[in-house]
């Protein structure tokens, strides 16, 4: 792939990274399914409409009456002006509920993620050539399948819910007071059956943005690589970090070999320090190393005067072990030995 050019959609055969994603949203773009607000918006305004409808459209029921008794006298100002306070009072809380919905689905798909980044203006959205590609290729024909399967789903719920068309005419032979009880009826089923309809195809379309979204965020196996090394840093810089580590802990090891009781060695290979001031539960060790270390921490041992004994079995077991860890119970008898016939020769010593 030549420089600067922008790898093609199969060479991005690697899921996104956390990283990449947590970009991705930093410049605004998360998966967000319209259909999925609409449908919030469509349920609370329906739910709205359930609770406020009955008082609410009484109360414009009886405006729309008194403009019709007063006919004679009202003008179309007048008549307006009487029946707009209850309808305002019926549509407002319709409008409010649905914007509420609508910007809680919003916020819940998006974290509460608020962003204008991508109403800046680009001039790639502005040229026809993508526009047409857009339209006219695989992104458009997507979302011409999409608009067929919701119209179809929805139109098919629909016709379900209103029945036989000779049952919707029997409601027009009804005396009025049956007949707007058959009207709310039939309503009710028809505002269900979209609800239900405006679901399906809204948890469709969630799983579709979802998918889409992932699938654009891909990565090639370069900017993979490239990634792990800006999070992670070079390969070499880390290997170096970690030899600086490793021999700052070393030093600080050693120059805990003169505070050790003993040092229990292979006698060459191994070497292992402990540490017992007697009111310790348990003998710790204090330095551990293999040939080379162990051969400083000898070296450290006969320039402090800390004894050296060689016990391979018992250097080879304690060598597991962590450096502050203390001996494990079954290593008590053969390291108190070892400690006491230390402390027997130091008594020999001080007493010649």
């Amino acid at each position: 792939m030549a420089e600067g050019e922008a790898p093609d959609a199969e060479d991005r055969s690697e899921s996104a990274t956390p990283r990449r994603i947590e970009r991705a949203r930093e410049d605004g773009q998360v998966a967000l399914s319209r259909e999925a607000s609409g449908f919030a918006a469509l349920l609370s305004a329906s739910v709205v409409v359930l609770l406020a409808l009955p008082p609410l459209g009484l109360e414009l029921l009886k405006a729309m009456r008194a403009v019709l008794e007063r006919g004679h006298e009202l003008t179309m100002g007048g008549a307006a002006a009487v029946l707009l306070w209850p309808a305002a009072k019926l549509i407002a809380p319709i409008a409010a509920a649905a914007g509420i919905g609508a910007l809680a689905a919003t916020l819940l798909q998006t974290g509460g993620l608020v962003s204008a980044k991508p109403l800046a203006p680009s001039l790639g959205k502005l040229n026809p050539g993508a526009a047409l590609k857009r339209l006219f290729g695989p992104e458009g024909l997507a979302e011409l399948l999409r608009s067929l399967v919701k119209l179809g789903l929805v139109g098919a719920a629909l016709w379900f819910a209103l029945g036989d068309p000779a049952s919707l005419q029997s409601v027009l032979q009804q005396p009025a007071g049956a007949m707007l009880g058959l009207v709310a009826e039939h309503a009710y089923r028809l505002v269900g059956a979209a609800l239900a309809a405006f679901a399906g195809v809204a948890v469709f379309d969630l799983l579709w943005v979802r998918f889409r979204h992932l699938r654009k965020l891909r990565m090639t196996r370069q900017e993979l690589r490239q990634e792990m090394r800006d999070s992670e840093g070079d390969p070499h810089l880390r290997a170096r970090r970690r030899q600086i580590r490793e021999s700052r802990a070393r030093h600080r090891m050693i120059a805990d070999v003169p505070r050790a009781a003993v040092v229990i060695t292979n006698p060459t290979h191994y070497a292992v320090a402990l540490a017992y001031g007697g009111s310790e539960a348990a003998p710790k060790l204090v330095a551990k190393g293999a040939d080379e270390v162990a051969a400083r921490i000898r070296a450290a041992a006969e320039a402090a005067g800390v004894p050296l004994v060689a016990n391979p079995p018992l250097a080879r077991a304690l060598h597991r072990l962590e450096i502050g860890a203390e001996i494990p119970a079954e290593h008590y008898q053969a390291v108190a030995e070892i400690i006491a016939f230390v402390w027997r020769r130091r008594g020999a010593a001080a007493r010649a």
